[in-house]
């Protein structure tokens, strides 16, 4: 259940989410309807036999946001609104204007939405208490904010706003990559974009490259600057921080799994829990450490 990828909102930690189970309770998913293209709602973070909407440990909560989507491919619809539209010109003697396809179309989208097939999805988010960090496992801005569009919605208020840096981002990842140095703990990775300074310039990408190396050096020389950066934490975790704030490609590595092996189990759920708390206190350690680094502002309150 680890995460994969990290978008970031901050909300004040004064906030009180004593009552949040109930909260969520009143907005499980409830199936799409019918005549409905998609439906959002809570499902348990442990499955779907589970009944808790939420999981906390300490002062980390972990939730989930489940959907259902219906499929309904453009081409089919435009497919048969085509048919439509050649047998109206052909029985009335001319073509349908625009406010009559406007119609047709939408009496075939409310035709075929009760057969079309539902694909379910789910995101998880982490409520980090401490530092007042929504963090939801998705690369998607849209995504990542339609969580918290749903916790706001469940909780009526929910002061959540993208993590923004007081610094540009991309000016401290090129310089960790000139020779800078890094937060304690942090190595590079192998991998990182570089962008020239002017609009639409050359963009380039790297894996599997030593960064601090003359081949890098001359795209720094000729005024590039990091907008992507492949970082590791001790041996625990690596990832590729984004100039948008976003963590990508998390992956968390032995040093910190080997931590998960007294804890075999046959009990699924206490599985999760272990990593959820084995997460949790990494991500937390991540966070306390790029802070700093970046400059990253708090939420008021």
């Amino acid at each position: 259940m680890f995460f994969r990828n990290l978008t970031l909102f901050r909300f004040p930690t004064t906030l009180d989410l004593s009552d949040l189970d109930t909260h969520l309770a009143e907005f499980p998913l409830k199936p799409v309807g019918g005549l409905e293209l998609s439906s959002r709602g809570f499902v348990s973070p442990f499955g779907r036999d589970a009944e808790a909407l939420s999981h906390r440990i300490d002062d980390a909560i972990w939730l989930t946001v489940g959907g259902e989507d219906k499929l309904l491919p453009a081409a089919v619809v435009n497919d048969l609104l085509a048919k439509k539209v050649a047998e109206m010109e052909q029985r009335e003697g001319r073509k349908p204007g625009g406010r009559a396809r406007k119609r047709l179309k939408e009496d075939l989208v409310h035709e075929l939405l009760p057969r079309a097939f539902v694909r379910p999805s789910r995101t998880d988010a982490m409520l980090d208490l401490e530092h007042g960090l929504c963090i939801v496992d998705s690369s998607s801005r849209k995504s990542a904010e339609g969580v918290v569009s749903e916790i706001r919605n469940a909780l009526g208020s929910f002061p959540a706003l993208p993590l923004n840096a007081e610094i540009a981002p991309r000016a401290v990842l090129t310089g960790w990559i000139a020779g800078e140095p890094l937060p304690d703990g942090f190595s590079l990775g192998e991998e990182c974009e570089l962008k020239d300074a002017a609009e639409h310039g050359a963009v380039v990408k790297c894996q599997n490259q030593e960064l601090q190396s003359d081949e890098i050096a001359k795209h720094l020389e000729s005024g590039k600057q990091v907008t992507k950066l492949a970082l590791v934490l001790d041996d625990h975790v690596s990832f590729v921080l984004g100039e948008d704030l976003v963590i990508r490609k998390l992956k968390f590595l032995d040093g910190a799994v080997d931590q998960l092996e007294g804890t075999e189990t046959e009990d699924i759920r206490a599985e999760l829990d272990a990593r959820f708390a084995l997460m949790a206190g990494e991500l937390k350690r991540l966070f306390a450490l790029l802070e700093p680094a970046l400059r990253l502002s708090k939420a008021d309150g």
